[in-house]
């Protein structure tokens, strides 16, 4: 009996529960999709500079681990006193300069030949390595989401540069220029962001970290094969407070629509409630009526959260090829709760208003 009432309340308005459904949806696709998108950018970034083959990356002082944003202090010539040191087999500098012009990107500047030293070099789709000053290497995604090919030309740091190869992600960046000309561009020249190191055997990464931390003993220094684990957002300034607030703006939208629909369904059923308490219906079994509409709208909404955040990440992904949203059931399963809770939250004064209802009143309320 319960479960049929639940129902016909449900369906007895069926527009105001389908704005239900989607308050409660709209709240799980954007929790599930800002966790998504950030937690995929820093992995995706994070798998890309492991794939670059270096053992080591060295840092300048107060330097951020979303390493885009770390600026270029350092002299390029402290990659000569790294070479020095004993298990050192090569070491690479790279300039990072992070450009929103036309999408958000980190465009690395290289010195071909120490690059290749250190990674194997990459992997050629199309074109050649960088020869040239104004020289630009793209990978194969930001290739397709640009629309670019080799021989074409690309406007960046309001700097002409000449598309020569096309390589295969996942080595580093997905922009690629001499070292040199980038410094010139932004006014860091002979300076670096990172060093990236490669040790004679992976086993003496140990003893050679040991060695840069007495050479350089404020700069950060950390293993490759490390810095996945370091790349979440409660390790990036601010970032976990702007997931809290995302969060916390989502639970506010379910809360209040979800308070609205309920409180505005007790005001409707007001002589139904009555009829139910003139045959002995409990404040109990009011309250549980209403809990239970609330939690299948709210289960309805959590299905259609989900069905729109692979939606959207589907979208997205159509429009900014080399976007990574990562959607997982462990958040699924946590923005469902959030939503539930918040929902239950919502309906329970509006539940309680309708235990307290007196029979008669409202049996002649009009």
């Amino acid at each position: 009996m319960m479960g049929h009432l639940v129902l016909r309340n449900l369906f007895h308005r069926p527009v105001r529960t389908l704005i239900g459904v989607l308050a409660v949806g709209v709240e799980v696709a954007l929790v599930v999709l800002i966790v998504g998108l950030t937690s995929g950018i820093l992995q995706e970034t994070a798998k890309r500079i492991e794939g670059i083959g270096a053992d080591i990356m060295v840092q300048a002082p107060a330097a951020q681990i979303l390493i885009g944003f770390s600026g270029s202090p350092m002299p390029i010539k402290i990659a000569d006193r790294l070479a020095e040191l004993k298990f050192v087999q090569s070491v690479a500098p790279a300039l990072l300069q992070f450009n929103s012009t036309g999408g958000v990107e980190t465009i690395w500047g290289i010195d071909p030949q120490s690059f290749r030293d250190v990674s194997n070099g990459f992997v050629f789709l199309q074109g050649r390595d960088l020869e040239e000053p104004d020289d630009l290497l793209i990978d194969d995604w930001a290739a397709k989401a640009k629309k670019l090919k080799v021989g074409d030309t690309y406007n960046l740091l309001n700097h002409d540069w000449h598309v020569v190869g096309i390589v295969e992600h996942g080595k580093a960046g997905r922009l690629f220029v001499p070292i040199t000309t980038l410094g010139d561009l932004v006014g860091a020249r002979e300076k670096a962001t990172i060093f990236l190191v490669k040790c004679t055997r992976p086993e003496h990464a140990d003893d050679v970290i040991a060695e840069i931390k007495d050479l350089l003993p404020n700069h950060p220094v950390r293993p490759l094969k490390e810095f996945m684990t370091l790349m979440n957002s409660t390790n990036i300034p601010g970032l976990q407070t702007f997931i809290n607030a995302m969060i916390a703006l989502a639970v506010s939208i379910g809360l209040l629509v979800i308070f609205l629909t309920m409180y505005t369904t007790v005001l409707e059923r007001t002589r139904d409630i009555g009829v139910l308490k003139s045959l002995g219906a409990s404040k109990l079994l009011i309250v549980r009526a209403l809990l239970t509409e609330t939690a299948l709208l709210c289960l309805l909404g959590i299905a259609a959260g989900v069905g729109l955040s692979y939606l959207v990440r589907a979208g997205f992904l159509a429009l900014f090829p080399t976007l990574t949203i990562l959607i997982t059931p462990g958040w699924i399963f946590r923005a469902g709760l959030i939503a539930l809770a918040g929902a239950l939250f919502g309906a329970s004064y509006p539940a309680w208003v309708a235990s307290r209802k007196d029979a008669v009143q409202a049996l002649s309320y009009d």
